[in-house]
């Protein structure tokens, strides 16, 4: 589940799987060069991850299971995605916006939580975190594929967008996620000179295998 990991010691095994990609690449060698602010918010969500505030116990094993779909997470290291999800929902930390046709995040997260676990239910007899990964999946699938049709009484496209938008929010703001694609951490107040595509600067690294794509691979 997507709350296991956070750790430095994670971090680090992380970076390690992406050395043949990034050869020689530390995200956390550039935290000296971020602004003092920043360096305690990124810093903090590599610690232990703290206790759900918004999620019950059933809706957290349906969320978790439903993140790591989106975020592709198998196996250890993870990146806390359910934790961080979780603290936002808690703080009533949205957007900013939502589609006239959805309730509230908040809301909108409980309703169609509880509405994956129907779906699983029909199709395989479990709540959708006890769903085999196939499932799992093909319950996801089925949303996605009515598009801008309704599931449960809610638009399927907005639930959708709803899902990836807190995932990718959450997966994005991880360091470990930072060395998987290495990306060297905050700009400021150090700045980029080589602006451009195909440029680095002096403290990047270039991807060693430009042409091998991971979602291809994972197909």
């Amino acid at each position: 589940m997507s709350g296991r990991a956070g750790g430095n010691g994670d971090l680090g095994r992380w970076a390690q799987g992406q050395a043949s990609r990034f050869p020689g690449f530390d995200v956390l060698a550039q935290s000296r060069h971020w602004d003092q602010a920043t360096a305690v918010v990124v810093m903090a969500r590599l610690g232990p991850a703290p206790p759900l505030k918004f999620f019950t116990d059933g809706e957290a094993a349906c969320a978790a299971a439903l993140l790591d779909q989106i975020a592709g997470q198998r196996g250890e290291p993870l990146v806390p995605v359910l934790p961080m999800v979780d603290a936002r929902l808690a703080a009533g930390e949205t957007d900013g916006w939502r589609y006239a046709d959805m309730p509230e995040d908040g809301r909108a997260w409980r309703d169609s939580l509880s509405y994956l676990d129907a779906d699983a239910g029909l199709r395989c007899g479990t709540a959708f975190a006890a769903a085999p990964e196939a499932d799992q999946m093909a319950v996801l699938q089925a949303v996605r594929d009515l598009k801008s049709g309704d599931w449960h009484g809610l638009p399927a496209a907005h639930v959708w967008s709803l899902w990836t938008r807190y995932a990718c929010t959450a997966f994005y703001s991880h360091p470990a996620a930072w060395a998987e694609i290495g990306f060297p951490g905050p700009a400021y107040p150090r700045g980029y000179k080589n602006a451009g595509v195909g440029k680095l600067e002096p403290f990047e690294v270039a991807d060693a295998h430009p042409s091998d794509d991971p979602v291809r691979g994972e197909a």
